[in-house]
């Protein structure tokens, strides 16, 4: 029986599965209704979409009650705009519209809180909501480059609300303004793309409480500035593109980046040495120095590491090698003030007495005057300058420096006149000869010990006069300062230091003496049981092989023997039994010297193995042959290595091999050279090795042409974005190398540019030289046409498709300036 005014507890439960349900139904009603005012506003219509459950239709996924989870059509050709009510699907987890034509103001994209990815990249989106990007708390994978018909916009701060956030990509978008400071709110973020745009201002600190891998904030149309200190607290950092900005300053220490492969810091302004740390990086495969300020000695990298230094810099010397000590010690003086640009174009050389600004020295080549007055520079005095022992005049007057005088400024034998006056010098004033004057007024906080407080204001903790009289802290000025237990605390950690330092040497000693070579075993065909030695070696590429190689085993049961050089013994038996004894079903082809066959190791490695004939055993033949083993093991393991890792690895040659080898080939092009001629000296031989240290100088780029082509500016400039593309294609590593599609799109507008002034029929091979690219495309496609091509050239000249998480590829193909490859 039910009492008065309530309600049976089943029937309670009844009527709430009863409006559970309703609702249930409502809310994929609901989302049915969202989808369908989406298939209306696209055209044209989505193929696939005409079952009367939208849940049945093709890139659509729902959840067990008919709710919309995921949106997925991408690089379909579809034209229109996106429907507001989008925002409410809110079980949307994947939105993935890329490569389309899409128009109109992004849908607003807020409050759905199991949104994890957004990629609407490469569309003609036209404007931003608000809000946007807000209470997005699953976000992991933003990306929306390739979208530059947007008005100028900024990042969100409500951005910060989607902690999980892994990838963000807006390349290219119409960015501008500071990026905001928001960075310690994603520390799994690892990948930030935000190239071809217009922000302004210094790198956050936040960045440091990321963990970004992927930095690419290259090619901002005014330019980032400041310093970049900040990348030396980013240890996870493996690929850094700060080029084309107004970074200035020195660069970090690099020591903690044990990860970096691939740093570009060209065309900024950085000044100051080159950090001994960077040249040390034990990943590092490239780096881009040029067009800017360096200074000290020009870097020595390791060999295999492709550098370009450029012109512009002004290191002390034309090669690796010591300054001069009076070189060094300036250099030192300027690190103190931020290594000014105005000091870094004017020191050039190895001699700071041939015309060094704000230099003068005497007949004996001695500095005797530091002229530093009223540059409004910021920094300290240098306890260096004491090591200018002719120095007679330092004049730091008028400018913003901090920070004592250094002591040792009074051992000076020859100093006759030092002027600090009008900065913000503090402390004691040290004790000068009589024959020394000194001037310091200006100098609020002489005479006082100051600490600076975190807004940069000045405290003073004693008083003083500030016009030069020194005011102790302490009764006796000859009784030490330090406190006991500062002595004994350094003491101790300094024994741990050196007792840790033993250690990790010790052990990288016992780990490198136990490492010297490795083993394949006999049956190990999955590459299990790997030791973290061949897992760098499939990585990097260095090992010899393209492939993982299994840890170290029994000797007996081993078929290959492989050195830290990255040379390989393959025992005779061995390469009987996987070449099947030398079968001819297993022949590759036919040389000089010999035949080619293919084999397949006990791990499932694929090799090529050259049997020299007995014919051709003598002294001149087997010299020949060596010779010949020596070319090849030389170019395959140390050029094309890094590309057969995507194919051996795999067991499949990917596209991206066929992207280097386009690469070449327009390298070919452009120069009349063959990709490898033995003909040359070992540092002009390989072709790609070669050009791309010439891709920084546009002079060098002319001369390298083919003397057939004797282009005239307008045509150069056109050969230059060749040999852009083909730098591209030939990255070292594959994720670097576009796609065919992005090829087609560079090298489209060229064709239509430069097509023959006459026809020759007969090297046309049937196509009309006068219809443009996507007109030959499209006739070729409907079977008008008198040519034919393979169906690998169809496939991949009509690919327009851009992997996931790399749709900022395309831009990177854009000139900025004409005058400067990227």
């Amino acid at each position: 029986m039910e009492e008065h005014g309530k309600i049976h507890p089943i029937k309670l439960l009844f009527l709430l599965l009863r409006i559970a349900t309703a609702a249930s139904s409502s809310s994929s009603d609901d989302d049915a209704s969202i989808l369908t005012k989406l298939a209306e506003s696209l055209t044209p219509a989505p193929s696939g979409w005409s079952a009367a459950n939208p849940c049945d239709w093709t890139g659509i996924a729902c959840d067990s009650t008919d709710r919309v989870t995921s949106i997925n059509f991408p690089s379909k050709s579809l034209a229109g705009q996106l429907p507001p009510e989008l925002n409410q699907l809110s079980r949307l987890k994947s939105l993935s519209l890329q490569h389309n034509r899409l128009s109109g103001p992004f849908p607003s994209l807020s409050n759905l809180p199991s949104l994890e990815q957004i990629s609407l990249d490469n569309n003609n989106f036209s404007s931003i909501p608000s809000p946007f990007l807000s209470n997005l708390t699953s976000l992991q994978t933003l990306s929306i480059s390739e979208n530059p018909n947007l008005p100028p916009w900024t990042i969100p701060p409500t951005l910060s609300d989607s902690t999980t956030l892994t990838s963000l990509y807006a390349g290219n978008t119409n960015l501008f303004g500071e990026i905001p400071d928001i960075f310690g709110s994603f520390p799994n973020l690892q990948n930030l793309r935000l190239s071809y745009n217009n922000l302004t201002g210094g790198l956050p600190t936040s960045f440091a409480k990321s963990g970004i891998q992927n930095l690419w904030l290259n090619n901002q149309a005014v330019g980032l500035s400041g310093r970049i200190d900040v990348l030396g607290l980013m240890p996870e950092l493996t690929q850094v593109w700060l080029h084309l900005n107004q970074f200035s300053g020195p660069i970090p220490d690099l020591s903690e980046c044990t990860s970096i492969f691939d740093l570009s810091l060209r065309n900024n302004e950085l000044t100051g040495p080159v950090p001994v740390s960077l040249t040390t990086l034990p990943k590092l495969v490239n780096v881009s120095l040029q067009n800017n300020r360096l200074q000290g000695p020009e870097p020595r990298f390791a060999d295999g590491v492709q550098v370009s230094l450029g012109t512009t810099n002004s290191f002390c010397n034309p090669s690796p090698g010591p300054c001069d000590s009076q070189v060094n010690v300036l250099l030192e003086v300027a690190g103190a003030l931020g290594y000014p640009m105005t000091l870094a174009e004017s020191w050039t050389g190895n001699d700071p007495c041939q015309g060094w600004q704000s230099v003068s020295c005497d007949a004996n080549g001695s500095v005797t005057v530091l002229n530093f007055g009223k540059q409004g520079w910021a920094g300290t005095i240098s306890p260096a300058i004491a090591n200018l022992t002719g120095l007679t005049s330092l004049l730091l007057n008028d400018n913003n420096l901090t920070g004592t005088i250094p002591p040792g400024l009074t051992k000076l034998a020859q100093l006759r006149l030092l002027d600090i006056s009008n900065n913000n010098v503090s402390g004691k004033v040290p004790e000068f000869g009589s024959g020394v004057t000194l001037k310091t007024s200006g100098n609020p906080f002489l005479g006082k010990d100051v600490a600076l407080s975190e807004d940069g204001n000045s405290s003073s903790s004693s008083g003083g006069t500030g016009t030069g009289t020194t005011v102790g802290s302490t009764p006796n000025k000859n009784k030490s300062t330090v406190a006991w237990w500062v002595i004994v605390a350094t003491i101790v950690a300094a024994v741990i230091v050196i007792v840790v330092l033993s250690l990790v040497i010790y052990r990288r000693f016992v780990k490198n003496r136990n490492s010297k070579y490795e083993w394949i075993k006999k049956g190990s065909r999955n590459g299990t049981n790997k030791s973290k030695k061949s897992e760098d070696s499939a990585v990097i590429g260095y090992g010899g092989f393209g492939s993982e190689l299994p840890s170290q085993g029994n000797a007996d049961n081993s078929d290959i023997q492989v050195y830290d050089g990255g040379n390989a013994l393959i025992p005779i038996e061995v390469l009987r039994e996987v070449t099947n004894n030398f079968s001819e079903e297993n022949i590759l082809g036919r040389g000089g010297f010999g035949v080619v066959y293919k084999g397949q190791l006990h791990d499932g490695v694929e090799i090529a193995v050259k049997r020299m004939e007995a014919t051709m055993v003598s002294s001149k033949g087997m010299n020949e042959f060596q010779a010949e083993i020596a070319v090849l093991s030389k170019h395959v393991f140390k050029f094309v290595e890094p590309f057969l890792i995507v194919s051996s690895a795999t067991g499949k040659v990917t596209t991206k091999v066929d992207v280097f080898a386009f690469g070449v080939v327009l390298l070919e092009i452009i120069t009349g050279r063959k990709a490898l001629d033995d003909t040359l000296p070992d540092e002009q031989s390989h072709l790609v090795s070669w050009f791309r240290r010439l891709l920084n100088d546009r002079d060098s780029i002319r001369k390298s042409l083919d003397r057939t082509l004797d282009p005239d500016e307008e045509m150069f400039e056109s050969i230059c974005k060749v040999a852009e593309l083909a730098s591209h294609c030939t990255a070292r590593e594959p994720f670097q190398r576009p796609d065919m599609g992005h090829a087609v799109t560079v090298l489209a507008p060229l064709v239509d540019q430069w097509k023959p002034t006459t026809r020759v029929e007969d090297d046309s091979f049937g196509i009309d030289l006068h219809m443009s690219l996507p007109q030959a495309l499209q006739k070729w496609k409907s079977g008008e046409g008198s040519f034919s091509m393979s169906r690998s050239f169809q496939n991949v000249y009509t690919s327009t498709t851009t992997p996931s998480g790399h749709s900022d590829f395309a831009s990177s193909f854009k000139l900025k300036d004409s005058s400067k490859l990227p």
